[in-house]
């Protein structure tokens, strides 16, 4: 080890990461130290590496990590989360930030200050690539001043800003391809709470626990669409057909537009949703390109509404990954089964209940049969703790059933995963 060049020492300690790992580490002998002081690249304190950070008080907290931070030069990544402590003084972590902003490239930030420190003002025109904002408040975004002309990747969690600021925000990235906004605080200017995004370079975009009335998107480049937990009047996307992975799960929206041309869509991922399946089936019918479709514990808005097999079938040649959990129901289930085109690239089929009935074993084999290629099933459950004698009864047959299809379709390989259901009562 002592022949170890300290540049090497230096990605070595970089890797460790947690700020108390590398000072032990760098603790071994002089050329260790020296390596920590001129080579080490990434720094973190977060009291999930080391418990006692939350044991310390605020401004012992605050030397220990000015002493750490003043003791390293051209630090690329830092990153402080200390959302569990105090408000720290804002003048101490202005000048971590002012010591580090020259060579940050990473920038992970979660900590509370009185007053607020502005983050874009300080760390804007430098080198951050990317940028993990959480529990502040950004005001008065000023895109020429506040710029980030390298950065690549924004997060902002449980952030309080205005719909002006958040657009602003995002067009002072020049670079950005990854956002994810999560619970954000959305100032209100009117009653009508509008967000409107626009950035040619953005490719994936992640959102989560937010509820506004209208949220239009305009991503030339965009292929990664996430909508996880919103409430939603109107949610459009304007862009040129790029989107390749659309996924939403327990969403609330009204009106759905991802775009008309959307023929390059790989993944399509619905969970938690109620769907007007003719309309929704009108919005990616012409995705020829689509791998993988799942569509799990979806309602249907017209109780006589199920998934089409056949439209599947024929519209998705190459779809390989087939997910599918609803509720079934006799004349709806025979309808949804008919058709004679089979799903030919299918070698992945995995089906779920919320509630069993007599109809779920009679579903599995007629997906079965419009399977041929098929290698791998898996079976989704919920099963209830307190069983009645007919829910034991559905079990049992169930469990029959499925014993007679796999001894027919012994090519394919099963998987059975039941969750248990708990009801809790006074």
């Amino acid at each position: 080890m002592e022949h170890l060049p300290v540049e090497v020492i230096g990605n070595i300690l970089s890797r460790l990461g947690a700020a108390r790992d590398v000072m032990i580490a760098s603790a071994t002998c002089r050329k260790w130290r020296e390596a920590c002081r001129k080579h080490l690249h990434t720094l973190s304190f977060n009291p999930n590496d080391w418990s006692v950070y939350r044991d310390l008080t605020t401004s012992r907290l605050e030397i220990l990590i000015t002493q750490t931070i003043f003791q390293i030069s051209g630090l690329q990544g830092l990153s402080i989360l200390m959302d569990d402590a105090d408000e720290f003084s804002a003048s101490t972590v202005i000048a971590w930030l002012m010591y580090t902003r020259e060579t940050l490239r990473q920038l992970f930030y979660n900590v509370r200050t009185t007053p607020n420190v502005n983050i874009l003002e300080i760390c804007g025109r430098q080198k951050l690539e990317t940028l993990d904002l959480a529990h502040n408040s950004i005001t008065g975004v000023e895109p020429n001043f506040q710029r980030f002309p390298c950065l690549k990747s924004l997060s902002l969690s449980y952030i309080s800003i205005s719909a002006l600021d958040l657009s602003l925000l995002l067009s002072a990235c020049p670079k950005i391809e990854k956002f994810k906004l999560v619970n954000p605080e959305i100032a209100m200017s009117d009653a009508q709470v509008t967000v409107e995004l626009s950035s040619p370079t953005l490719k994936s975009i992640y959102v989560e626990a937010i509820s506004l009335d209208k949220f239009i998107l305009e991503a030339d480049s965009i292929e990664y669409l996430h909508l996880k937990d919103c409430a939603l009047e109107l949610f459009e996307l304007i862009g040129k057909g790029t989107l390749k992975h659309f996924k939403i799960d327990d969403v609330s929206v009204i009106h759905l537009d991802i775009g008309e041309t959307v023929e390059n869509l790989e993944i399509v991922d619905i969970s938690n949703f109620t769907i007007i399946w003719p309309k929704f089936y009108q919005m990616i019918s012409r995705s020829s390109k689509l791998r993988r479709l799942r569509l799990w514990d979806v309602v249907f808005d017209d109780e006589d509404e199920i998934v089409d097999l056949e439209t599947i079938a024929v519209c998705f040649p190459q779809l390989s990954h087939l997910s599918l959990s609803y509720d079934l129901r006799d004349g709806v289930l025979h309808y949804g089964l008919q058709g004679s085109s089979h799903l030919e690239s299918v070698i992945v089929l995995e089906l779920g209940w919320s509630v069993i009935n007599d109809l779920f074993s009679h579903w599995v084999e007629g997906m079965l049969k419009r399977c041929p290629s098929l290698k791998k099933l898996v079976i989704h459950g919920l099963v209830s703790e307190a069983k009645t004698d007919e829910e034991c009864q559905v079990l049992a047959s169930f469990t029959s059933a499925m014993i007679e299809l796999m001894r027919r379709y012994s090519h394919v390989q099963p998987h059975f995963k039941f969750a248990l259901q708990v009801n809790f009562t006074e």
